[in-house]
């Protein structure tokens, strides 16, 4: 099988060709940026010398060329290459927030100030997240990959909801990534002095990945989720970290302010630790963590892997649930390719099963 990738020269597509060269079904790849293009990827990337030549072609060139399609680019840019796919039956996967909310232009555009060009081209599309979707991935002509914050938060969140733990009150949602997620384009905020020895919030209240977000939890809840999200910027150069507050419907019965380590609070996140455990059982990339352990972004670097740990607040009013993801590879590239073999029949973690670089 040959493989495509349009923009493949970002960092997300960069990570797609370092996974795929290893995927043992692809027998080609070919790659395209406009940015780029007559280069060898070797020139844009010098780690890949004596491993990977590859020349950067036009999109049109790989799209032909090509048996299945990756799109990693900026938004509002996938439609016309979704709809070349589409036309000669070619699954599309895309990485940016194109296909991510399905037939809903109305929150597409009010979030990325773009309408749809090809409605009949969103009707055809899925949500790319495994844990939510595989069944309708299988069949699915264009696939909408996850965002990287709503990755990790969804999967933090899904049990609590799937298994009625959930109250009605609002999901806090405070996450913590590396510059990667940026992306490649220099800006100030990612100048080294500025970012450096620094944790800072940005975009407070008005993310883009907050509708997706609420979009996930309420799929799951069958109604709708309020979400309150706010993202970080952290001196690290992969990974996310998720702390998800939600309150609980029905409360752990304690007496005022009691320690972690009573035997009320104890005992309940014990049984929430084992309903979380019982709910990813048969998922290969999510990890819930026994106790003592807390997800950390080193125990999943350069990983597919979702690691995620269950914690009550002392008062045990509100489940505290931590997840960390490599968002360049769970929460991009790596879950590309996993929605690749479950589109394409292979077995979910080929070429994905490697184990996490900690140092």
């Amino acid at each position: 099988m040959i493989v495509g990738i349009i923009g493949a020269t970002g960092y997300a597509g960069v990570e797609l060709l370092r996974l795929l060269a290893q995927h043992p079904h692809v027998t080609g790849i070919h790659l395209a940026s406009v940015s780029f293009e007559g280069e060898f990827i070797e020139q844009v990337y010098p780690h890949f010398l004596k491993k990977i030549s590859l020349l950067l072609q036009k999109p049109e060139a790989v799209i032909a060329d090509s048996d299945l399609v990756f799109a990693s680019l900026p938004a509002g840019i996938a439609e016309d290459y979704a709809q070349a796919c589409v036309a000669h039956k070619k699954p599309f996967i895309d990485l940016s927030a194109d296909f991510r909310f399905g037939t809903d232009e109305e929150t597409y555009t009010a979030w990325y100030g773009k309408p749809f060009r090809y409605m009949e081209l969103h009707t055809e599309s899925v949500y790319g997240l495994p844990e939510l979707n595989r069944e309708l991935i299988r069949n699915a002509p264009i696939i909408g990959n996850p965002g990287c914050y709503p990755t990790g938060a969804s999967l933090a969140a899904f049990p609590a909801i799937a298994q009625g733990l959930a109250g009605t009150g609002t999901i806090i949602v405070d996450s913590a990534s590396g510059v990667t997620g940026a992306g490649r384009e220099p800006g100030r905020a990612y100048h080294f002095p500025e970012c450096s020895d620094s944790m800072s919030p940005y975009k407070v209240g008005c993310h883009r990945h907050t509708p997706e977000i609420s979009r996930n939890l309420s799929a799951m809840a069958g109604r709708a989720v309020p979400v309150i999200f706010t993202p970080h910027l952290v001196p690290m150069n992969r990974g996310i970290l998720s702390t998800v507050y939600i309150p609980l419907a029905d409360p752990v019965p304690v007496k005022g302010l009691l320690r972690p380590s009573a035997p009320a609070v104890t005992e309940t996140t014990d049984e929430i630790r084992a309903l979380y455990t019982a709910f990813y059982r048969d998922e290969p990339f999510v990890r819930v963590l026994p106790a003592p352990l807390t997800a950390a972004t080193n125990r999943v670097r350069a990983s597919n892997f979702c690691d995620i740990s269950v914690h009550l607040d002392p008062a045990g009013s509100t489940l505290i649930v931590i997840s960390a993801i490599d968002n360049m590879v769970k929460g991009a590239a790596g879950q590309a390719i996993e929605n690749m073999n479950i589109r394409l029949g292979f077995e979910e973690t080929t070429a994905l099963d490697m184990i996490p670089a900690y140092f």
